[in-house]
């Protein structure tokens, strides 16, 4: 069975479109999930996270919003599950794009890191 992607996507965000413009090129069509539309939920997140390799949430959150300072996130008191409520709450907060297949996850910045899953 083929190996099935799905991109957490930002259509307004460059290297979100540089990051699946790589996918396309490379003969996949990607699930394509628009999260800030549609935000993915706490146990998404934390999946999402753990697929990434990374061991905070905070790896995963966009520090140069406005909105990250106004609701006082780099607050190292806060626990994992208020930071994923955050970014579920504020999903503009999550970094961009992730690109998942199977079990692995990686973080399109630059675009090129999709490559490492790609083959």
């Amino acid at each position: 069975m083929a190996a099935q992607y799905r991109i957490y996507h930002n259509p307004r965000c460059t290297k979100s479109r540089q990051t699946l413009a790589l996918l396309h090129d490379a003969g996949i069509t990607p699930e394509i999930l628009q999260y800030l539309d549609s935000p993915p939920s706490s146990k998404e997140l934390s999946m999402l996270i753990s697929k990434l390799g990374f061991s905070s949430a905070r790896q995963l959150i966009r520090t140069g919003e406005a909105l990250y300072k106004e609701l006082l996130l780099c607050d190292p008191k806060l626990s994992e599950t208020q930071l994923i409520a955050a970014m579920v709450e504020h999903p503009k907060l999550i970094e961009r794009p992730i690109v998942v297949k199977d079990n692995k996850a990686i973080l399109g910045r630059p675009p090129e890191n999709v490559l490492n899953l790609i083959g």
